[in-house]
Order: structure tokens, then sequence, then C-alpha cells
């Protein structure tokens, strides 16, 4: 199972049958600059099932937030496809793109400054984007997500009263008020401590039972530790993916399972449409590799590579 999961992202596949809620095809994105080139995103190649609850991980420059704008709308690739719920993002005019935002896609921001106007209550925030008819729908329908979110105590309160981890929960609230199909949250639990984080990722996993997709870029550890996929992006493309192990699957509330510490995931390398794989700078120095060689054979059905 696992392995098969680790092996899926083939666009001609997806498109055989119905369509995953994500399919990155070939994603490339140059930024210019009058003095130089950045190669943000260089064939990124993804595909996310709806109902899934996906982690990205990756260092700071690594193409995590280019990905995650141009899934949010915000941002297009210089080369490459992109299909969200079986649109094509780089073909919606104005208007659809205005649509696809309100309808299709939530986000919820790391600066919570992005997330609630600061002059409405918590109760008025979550109310703000609804396309309910009438205020009294509105409203039970936010009082809904405010108590789903562990909030409706704090219904009343503004952006100033609230603490850093009570902002991120009302974020949420905020960002699924209109039943997107797609919740993106960029570094969710960046700024709280650990026993909030907890309990964001415990509404992020409630969420996902009741059928949610969401994506979530993150450093945090323990979190990724937590989630049932994890790819992990380096320079640009996705370079390994890791799948949580059953045991884990099965005890993600156990509370004497150490997150953070513990190796949660197996982890599997991805082979590009070229053949070629990343190996991580940390194995190649645990194997003593130096210089930019490796001797490879098969071996019993194995590849394996040797340093010279």
């Amino acid at each position: 199972m696992a392995e098969e999961k680790a092996k899926k992202g083939s666009p001609e596949e997806a498109e055989n049958g119905e369509m995953p809620m994500i399919l990155a095809d070939n994603l490339v994105k140059i930024y210019k600059t009058s003095e130089l080139e950045v190669l943000a995103l260089q064939g990124l190649d993804l595909t996310v099932e709806k109902g899934e609850l996906l982690a990205v991980i990756g260092n700071s420059g690594s193409g995590k937030s280019t990905f995650l704008n141009m899934l949010g709308g915000l941002d297009t690739p210089s080369a490459g496809r992109l299909f969200v719920d079986g649109k094509n993002l780089f073909t919606l005019n104005e208007k659809q793109l205005v649509e696809y935002k309100r309808d299709t896609v939530g986000f919820v921001w790391q600066n919570n400054a992005r997330n609630l106007l600061p002059y409405l209550s918590a109760l008025e925030n979550v109310m703000t984007p609804m396309q309910f008819t009438t205020e009294k729908k509105k409203r039970e329908r936010a009082m809904e997500l405010l108590e789903l979110v562990g909030m409706s105590h704090k219904k009343a309160s503004r952006l100033n009263q609230l603490s850093g981890g009570e902002q991120q929960r009302i974020a949420i609230a905020i960002a699924i008020a209109n039943s997107p199909k797609l919740l993106l949250a960029d570094e969710p639990t960046g700024s709280v401590d650990r026993k909030t984080a907890d309990y964001i990722l415990a509404v992020f996993r409630e969420l996902n039972r009741q059928g949610q997709t969401i994506v979530i870029v993150t450093h945090d550890v323990a979190l990724s530790k937590q989630v049932q996929r994890v790819v992990a992006i380096r320079d640009g493309k996705f370079s390994s993916e890791r799948i949580l192990k059953e045991h884990y699957s099965l005890n993600l509330a156990e509370s004497t399972v150490n997150w953070q510490e513990e190796e949660t995931q197996e982890e599997f390398a991805i082979i590009d449409r070229a053949g070629r794989v990343q190996i991580p700078r940390q194995l190649l120095e645990e194997a003593g590799v130096e210089g930019n060689k490796l001797r490879m054979e098969v071996k019993d059905g194995k590849i394996v590579l040797e340093k010279v």
C-alpha cells in the first residue's frame, strides 16, 4: 500500500480515471529581476487524492511557499500544468479565478493579521466571507464553526483580545466558512506552543475525518510525523515521500507516543520522469561519500549505490 502511494503521480494515469483533488504536472517557476533569475520550482510533480491530509516540508527557499501560492490561485508558473478539483488553474479568467478563491480553496495564513479583521469580533470575522443569503444562517453556521475549533466562548472577542493560538483556531473557522474543496495552511503551528499546536492538528484531523482535503506547509517536526503522508521538497522539486507506519496510524491519539523523537514514518525516494533521484546530503555524509560520483549496480533485484 505504502509503496503504491509513493509511486503515484503520473498525470496520464490520474486523468484517465476520476481527477484527483490536486494534479501538479512539471511545474516550473522562475522569478526574474534586472540582476538575476531565481529558479523556485524545477519540474515539480505531485498528485493529491480527494480526502487526503498532506504535509509539505522543506528548508526555507526550497519552493514550498511558491507551490502553496499556486494552489491558492495567487501565483502562476513559468511552465507546467496545475489542476485543482478538475479546474486548470492557469486557464481561468479573472472572474473564474475570483470564484475559485471564494468557493474552491480556503487559506490559513501564518500571519494572523491576514486571517482576521481587527475591528470585528471572532463571530463577525467568521461570518464575513459567507455566501449564505440571511444573517441568521450566517450566524448559525459561524457558531457551528467556532464550536468545532473550540472558540465559541470567544465569539465576542476581537483580535487584540485573543492569543496567537486562539487567533489561529478562528482563522481555520474562517477558511472553511464556505466549505472549500481544498484547505491550505501555511505554517499553522509556527507561532504557538506545543499544546496549542496539538489542538490545531486535532482540528485538522477532525476536518479531514469529515472528508476535507488539506495541505499543510510546515517546519513543525512533531506535526509532520503525525500526518499520514508527507512530501519533502528540495531545490524546487519533491525529493522524498514519507508514509505513516501502520502502528502509528492506528494510534494517532495515543498520548504516550513521542512524536518528536520516534521514527513514525517510512521514507521513499521520488523518481522523476527522467529517472533521477535526489539523495539527501545527510545520507551521503553518513556513507562517507565525497565528490559527485557513486558506483551503481543491481544486486539481487536491489539498486546498490557505493562510494568510489
